[in-house]
């Protein structure tokens, strides 16, 4: 009966401790982070950027690819008609 009490003492500030710590709030960023996280945000929009483009290229290429090969596939499979 006395353990039980001492593991619901312990879960329950345990839980406070977590709940304490959660909502504990940062320090304002400095000039030079601010700074470097716009780098960063610049670096990562540029990257996103020419990943988007190069994936539209080779969408683009699929299905002209695709498209190619449908049209001899079916170019070699009609037979005329006598």
């Amino acid at each position: 009966m006395n353990t039980k009490k001492i593991a619901v003492a312990l879960a329950a500030g345990l839980i406070g401790c977590a709940f304490g710590v959660a909502s504990a709030k940062l320090p304002a960023p400095t000039d030079d982070q601010k700074v470097k996280a716009t780098e960063a945000k610049a670096k990562a929009d540029e990257a996103a950027k020419k990943q988007a483009e190069l994936l539209g290229k080779y969408q683009d290429r699929a299905a002209e690819n695709y498209k190619r090969g449908k049209m001899q596939k079916t170019s070699t499979n009609v037979s005329p008609k006598q």
